[in-house]
């Protein structure tokens, strides 16, 4: 495109500035002229005003005597004639070397031999003084010879300023020519660059807004969705770069959809693993023997309790379908799972919920800590073999908001914890262990990008800590549609239970555990 626009340019211009080269030549070439003839013309102007006076009165001084060749410098008004003739050769000589006009040199040389005469007749008088007794014969050839020598020279001076002058009005006639012809030529000049750039403006335009043309139907076919749309551009400028880079782009959105696609089914997928992973039939054929040994001991309100604490913990893994959830609503989810895991291991279960209000409003990925408390009670707690505690903390830091989940319980040794770190980086279907931390590790990654995630600490005998880092981004306000509620019945009776309500440890759920452990013999459970 530059080259086009230079071309453009130099079809513009180039004739133009020719032209003005041409003028400013002639101009010069005029005024060159014109100084060399008023030059010459000072000059022989010049002596033609002096030289016949100054040599008549210097010669007619040496015949009367007044002065001598010797002595006639001494006088300021008087020049010795050879001087003179000398100084008026020379500078004829050199007027005639330089004058080109034919008539004008005619008439120096002329001068030239009148004064080649003038210093013969000169030399006649000198060597008549120098014999002496000749005054006389001295005026007579001064009237006869000199006087009319230099009155030729005069005329031939005169003769060649005529001729100069007229050879000057014959350059400006030709100056005035000249710029007769170029105001025609550059009138004809104008009329055809205006036809030549109006063409090759169109062309070269048409060459730049065609290929832009065809480039910008094939963005829109591509945002309409045609990916196989490409465009043409056979000019070798900027433009078809583009296209080029264009059609390469083009070319490579569909499989980057359809690799998105492919991650989207995948963590779609993962997901509904990790949602089955929350749901293990053991898990829930636990918790509802543990409800019926509950109830068949006569412990209805503990069995109503569990139950309700069964629904919301369904309630919030289903979050109607939903990625995002409020850290409020992460929060219940976490507080159901506990509740539930702390009545059936109240011996050795306790755990502690701090997160700051101020986060409530904030929007976290669905099930993000439970798995981790999942681990943190399976891999810590439970191995232990004694009472351990689990505690949850959130904050918000500036731009991001770091929850907390630490145990002390068994903990890891630095080759057990190296290795852990390792699965949790990988893709979640690729992980050997640790399945539901790698999960929610690589949803974070997905969703936020890979300076957010999981770190884990931990050391043998003294526990584990999982620390989680999210941006903090507000939840999108919903419209709220009233309180869910959990029926029970009971007797034929229905009771109605808030679902948001929250649920403390009383002695009765420590008879109910003891029912646990002493009645049917609980299916094992494994972490994620």
């Amino acid at each position: 495109m530059k080259k086009k626009i230079l071309t453009l340019a130099a079809v513009v211009t180039l004739p133009f500035i020719l032209l003005v080269m041409y003028l400013l030549a002639s101009m010069a070439s005029y005024s060159n002229t014109y100084d060399e003839i008023v030059s010459n013309m000072t000059v022989a102007n010049n002596y033609n005003l002096n030289f016949k006076e100054e040599m008549d009165e210097s010669l007619y001084k040496l015949v009367v005597g007044y002065v001598t060749l010797d002595t006639i410098e001494t006088d300021k008004s008087l020049k010795n004639p050879y001087t003179l003739i000398d100084e008026l050769r020379s500078e004829f000589t050199r007027l005639t070397a330089i004058t080109t006009e034919s008539e004008s040199k005619l008439w120096l040389e002329s001068l030239l031999r009148n004064i080649d005469t003038l210093e013969k007749r000169v030399d006649d008088i000198v060597d008549s003084i120098s014999a002496g007794g000749r005054y006389n014969e001295n005026i007579e050839k001064l009237d006869n010879n000199i006087y009319i020598l230099t009155e030729l020279i005069q005329d031939d001076i005169q003769y060649y300023i005529y001729y100069q002058t007229r050879y000057m009005d014959k350059v400006t006639d030709t100056l005035q020519d000249q710029i007769r012809r170029f105001m025609v030529v550059c009138s004809v000049l104008i009329g055809v660059l205006i036809i030549v750039v109006a063409v090759s403006a169109v062309m070269i335009v048409s060459g730049i807004i065609q290929p832009i043309s065809q480039l910008n139907q094939a963005t829109e076919k591509i945002a309409q969705g045609d990916f196989n749309a490409r465009a043409q551009a056979d000019s070798e400028d900027e433009v078809a770069e583009l296209a080029v880079s264009f059609n390469k782009m083009a070319g490579s959105m569909q499989s980057l959809i359809d690799k998105v696609k492919e991650d989207e089914r995948k963590m779609r997928k993962a997901d509904l693993r990790l949602l089955q992973e929350q749901i293990q039939p053991h898990f829930l054929y636990n918790t509802l023997d543990t409800i019926v040994w509950l109830i068949e001991s006569n412990e209805p309100d503990e069995a109503v309790t569990m139950v309700v604490t069964l629904s919301d913990f369904f309630r919030e893994i289903l979050s109607k379908g939903k990625e995002f959830i409020s850290i409020k609503e992460e929060e219940k989810h976490i507080s159901s799972y506990l509740q539930i895991q702390e009545m059936r291991y109240r011996d050795i279960l306790e755990y502690d919920i701090q997160l700051d209000q101020v986060i409530y409003k904030y929007q976290i990925l669905k099930l993000t800590l439970q798995p981790v408390v999942e681990n943190a009670l399976y891999h810590g707690i439970k191995y232990k073999r004694a009472k351990g505690c689990i505690h949850i903390h959130g904050e918000k830091e500036g731009d991001i908001i770091r929850l907390t989940v630490r145990d002390d319980g068994v903990g890891m040794d630095e080759e057990e914890l190296e290795q852990l770190r390792q699965q949790i980086e990988k893709p979640c279907q690729e992980t050997e262990k640790g399945f539901g931390l790698a999960n929610v590790n690589e949803r974070i990654h997905m969703y936020f990008g890979p300076e957010y995630g999981m770190k884990i600490q931990s050391q043998k005998g003294k526990g584990t800590t999982v620390e989680i880092v999210i941006p903090a981004i507000l939840e999108a306000p919903v419209e709220k549609t009233g309180n869910d509620t959990a029926k029970v019945a009971e007797g034929g009776n229905s009771v109605n239970f808030d679902a948001n309500k929250k649920i403390k440890s009383n002695p009765k759920q420590q008879n109910a555990n003891k029912i646990i452990e002493g009645g049917r013999p609980q299916q094992e459970e494994t972490g994620v």
